[in-house]
């Protein structure tokens, strides 16, 4: 039989993070103890950058975002997307 395994109050994160790294979760559960989860609504983390774009595709960008309704942000992470997918397959068909 497992040990049972009991919890702290976590102050923060951080602190929660350290606990889990040091601890051997296979010394408190079985394999079967474990149920697959799911996140529907669980977004990547977004980082900031800075891109250097000329004016007038910025302007042509929030245009077309404008004319379809939604953040020129979003239009343009979804044109990143399509690109590199476009550039995935590509390598893909090549290999």
């Amino acid at each position: 039989m497992k040990k049972i395994l009991k919890l702290p109050k976590f102050k923060n994160e951080d602190a929660e993070r350290d606990f889990w790294s040091q601890i051997d979760v296979t010394d408190y559960f079985e394999a079967s103890d474990f149920e697959r989860a799911s996140f529907p609504n669980l977004r990547p983390t977004s980082k900031s950058i800075s891109l250097r774009v000329p004016a007038y595709m910025i302007m042509r960008l929030k245009q077309r975002a404008n004319a379809i309704d939604i953040p020129y942000q979003a239009l343009m992470k979804k044109y990143i997307a399509d690109g590199m997918d476009r550039d995935s397959a590509v390598v893909a068909s090549t290999k």
